[in-house]
């Protein structure tokens, strides 16, 4: 079974109240990201690994990306196994991320 990964479903998915403006917001990271369609059906399951390491998948308010957020207050146990899934996601679709500066924070920039 093929699902196409849309802005609607996406931010159901993340948790997301669906109206106009993240909609809008939503279709705009989409298109912003470099073939986004290649990787998207992974998302979900990425975001779904990240719960249990109190982490998430989200809309960056600044720029139009996704981004992988790691919870500040973790332990560097629990910050060391979120690098790892994120190490693992990027490498295994051949996703290019760009890290925050000092930050437990990826944007998901799309395919190397």
């Amino acid at each position: 079974m093929n699902i196409e990964i849309t802005s609607d479903v996406l931010l159901t998915q993340l948790g997301y109240t669906i109206n106009e403006s993240v909609t809008l917001q939503m279709q705009k990271i989409i298109d912003n990201t470099i073939q986004f369609d290649k990787f998207s059906k992974h998302l979900l399951s990425l975001h779904d690994s990240l719960v249990h390491v109190n982490s998430h998948l989200a809309m960056s308010n600044t720029n139009d990306y996704l981004k992988i957020k790691c919870d500040e207050s973790n332990t560097k146990e629990i910050i060391a196994e979120f690098e790892e899934i994120v190490k693992h996601f990027s490498n295994k679709y051949n996703v290019e991320l760009e890290k925050v500066v000092n930050k437990n924070v990826y944007y998901i920039i799309g395919i190397k």
